[in-house]
């Protein structure tokens, strides 16, 4: 921080992921507009020609849906209907927009949440995009607002983006937002603020220096692009926050300077299925185990067997992700996460029984352990 006019510089690069928000394709809050998304056009137009490739994470077409609904008042709260409504509508306009930008052909992809946590349907968009970058095309990947309910809230498109570049396997994470990387405090209201250009480990620390977004069209502040970074970083995939409103700073990106904040790519990543394990898939439940499987499981790495169990949280199937928690006095440890070889009614039966047992008891066998160490992520 004390280095404030040393040049910082990307790490190569030859596949990003640019993550464009409402903010910038919406900046007066209630229509799309050309004023910043003609920089980042550019941008990518040129990374291109120089044979990088590039997939594009859009916000936006909600706010281009509502503009086109000059009868509705401006600033006026909508239902998540009516959202949903508004970014069917604004879908083909936002497209519109960019396409008239590019000198490749353009490719829409819409995805929710439900895709990448099912691992068929995620490796089918992997399969997708990657032949769309051998067409030379450029995918334009957004929500799936139409259906997704939930994720019309905070952190949409953040760690859509986080998703996407760890689906295309990208080097480079870019998200532009409308300031110039993380700062110890929010600079539009300190002027003491600090910018930090490089971010080795992601920890509490520089957590506690996210802040919510002011924008009223934004769905995510610096908390969420910080979660995205988080996310990306730990399967391998440098991450750089940059101001997207300044066209010096594309122009920088094209010299191969950082000019924002760099989260740098841990040396040792995790493994594309423990990856999606941790950031992919939800919870469907819990499972409560004792001591001697919190033992084995952190400090061995074990599988965890039946006879560990011994409470089970919510309704789920096979093959759902669940969170492993010990109770230590009243207090919950969340040990790790996993995907159960048994439902939640099967477990019910066998819970702190041995694996020996399964057979007789349910009827059928499908595996010794309910977590297999292979299906599980530890929280060390």
């Amino acid at each position: 921080m004390k280095n404030k006019d040393k040049t910082y510089k990307l790490p190569n690069w030859k596949r990003a992921v640019i993550k464009v928000g409402s903010a910038l394709i919406a900046p007066e809050n209630d229509s799309t507009s050309m004023k910043y998304i003609l920089a980042i056009a550019n941008f990518i137009n040129e990374c291109m020609k120089n044979d990088k490739e590039i997939i594009l994470v859009s916000s936006g077409a909600a706010a281009s849906g509502r503009a086109m609904q000059t009868n509705i008042p401006k600033n006026v709260p909508v239902s998540i209907p009516r959202k949903q409504a508004f970014a069917a509508l604004g879908q083909i306009q936002m497209m519109q927009k960019w396409n008239a930008l590019f000198d490749v052909p353009c490719a829409q992809i819409l995805i929710t949440h439900d895709d990448i946590n099912n691992r068929r349907r995620f490796v089918n968009a992997k399969n997708a995009m990657k032949e769309l970058l051998k067409l030379k095309a450029l995918p334009i990947v957004n929500e799936n607002d139409t259906v997704a309910v939930q994720e019309l809230k905070v952190g949409d498109n953040d760690n859509m983006a986080a998703h996407v570049a760890n689906i295309v396997e990208a080097d480079l994470l870019i998200i532009c937002s409308d300031i110039d990387g993380l700062y110890t405090k929010n600079p539009k209201k300190y002027n003491d603020a600090e910018k930090i250009h490089i971010v080795d480990q992601i920890n509490d620390e520089i957590r506690a220096m996210a802040g919510i977004s002011d924008n009223p069209v934004a769905t995510g502040g610096m908390q969420t692009k910080i979660e995205a970074a988080e996310k990306a970083v730990t399967r391998g995939i440098d991450t750089i926050i940059i101001n997207g409103t300044k066209q010096e700073t594309f122009i920088e990106m094209l010299k191969g300077n950082q000019p924002g904040t760099l989260f740098k790519k841990y040396s040792n990543p995790k493994a594309a299925k423990k990856h999606w394990i941790e950031n992919g898939i939800k919870c469907e439940g819990i499972l409560y185990v004792d001591s001697g499987a919190k033992n084995a499981i952190i400090q061995k790495s074990a599988s965890l067997l039946p006879s560990g169990l011994n409470g089970i949280e919510g309704d789920f199937f096979q093959g759902d992700a669940v969170k492993i928690i010990y109770k230590d006095e009243g207090k919950e440890l969340e040990i790790g996460k996993g995907i159960v070889q048994y439902s939640s009614s099967e477990l019910e039966k066998i819970k702190g029984k041995h694996s020996e047992e399964i057979e007789s008891i349910l009827g059928f066998f499908s595996c010794k352990s309910i977590i297999h160490r292979d299906d599980m992520v530890v929280k060390k």
